[in-house]
């Protein structure tokens, strides 16, 4: 898979497209390429004062990254924060879904929505983990004046550094908040599903169910297929 980037340096354009498995290429002493899953960085010998560096957003087949942050997982201060880990529930599937800010409007629908649903995907052996670029106790406080979210039964993830959202790629380049990203990430920790939605845009949390149970067939699942529908069998 390639990785493409473009700038504009004066009237001129600079195109640059390399195999993102490649970490680096060198080409004599004039022109050194680095690139991750992460970020890309090029300079040019036509341009030597130009460096193109972007993040570039882990997809399926990626790697989830490593984390270690802060939770809420009731509204009672006594006992709502925990730390939460990528071993935290080692050999399970993983569903990660990120919203942009507490105390907005559509993010509690989405966050509620996944809390109804958390028994379904425990029953597949998978953990959901909400997370946003909020501390844990704007987390708290949120959860304690919430209707909707005093009982919710899922993880809340203070990303407060923004590791976790830089590292994935999915900070809004604007507003310095996570978009509505949505990881399943299985047990070996690999991402198997990734989708992204723009800020005033809610999730289809069915979906994301629908798409874990056709994950675990390890079958040939064919368009708006439903857990117990026939897989399709190749000739």
């Amino acid at each position: 898979m390639a990785v493409i980037a473009s700038s504009y340096h004066g009237q001129r354009k600079f195109r640059l497209a390399i195999p993102q498995r490649n970490r680096q290429v060198s080409n004599g002493s004039k022109n050194t390429l680095l690139c991750s899953t992460r970020s890309l960085v090029s300079r040019s010998p036509s341009f030597p004062d130009l460096k193109l560096e972007r993040e570039i957003m882990l997809t399926v087949g990626d790697k989830f990254p490593a984390f270690d942050l802060k939770a809420v997982v009731s509204t009672d201060p006594k006992t709502a924060f925990t730390q939460i880990n990528n071993d935290t529930y080692k050999g399970k599937w993983l569903v990660v879904f990120f919203w942009p800010k507490d105390f907005t409007f559509v993010c509690p629908t989405e966050i509620a929505a996944f809390g109804k649903l958390s028994g379904e995907f425990a029953d597949r052996d998978a953990q959901v983990l909400g997370a946003s670029t909020d501390s844990e106790f704007v987390h708290l406080a949120w959860r304690q004046h919430h209707a909707d979210l005093k009982d919710l039964p899922i993880p809340m993830l203070a990303d407060l550094k923004r590791e976790l959202s830089s590292e994935l790629g999915i900070l809004h380049k604007l507003e310095g908040v996570a978009l509505r990203a949505t990881y399943i990430v299985d047990p070996e920790g690999v991402i198997r599903f990734a989708s992204v939605h723009d800020l005033s845009v809610g999730r289809n949390v069915n979906e994301v169910l629908r798409t874990l149970d056709a994950l675990q067939t390890d079958e040939l699942c064919p368009c708006n297929w439903q857990k117990g529908d026939e897989v399709l069998k190749a000739a």
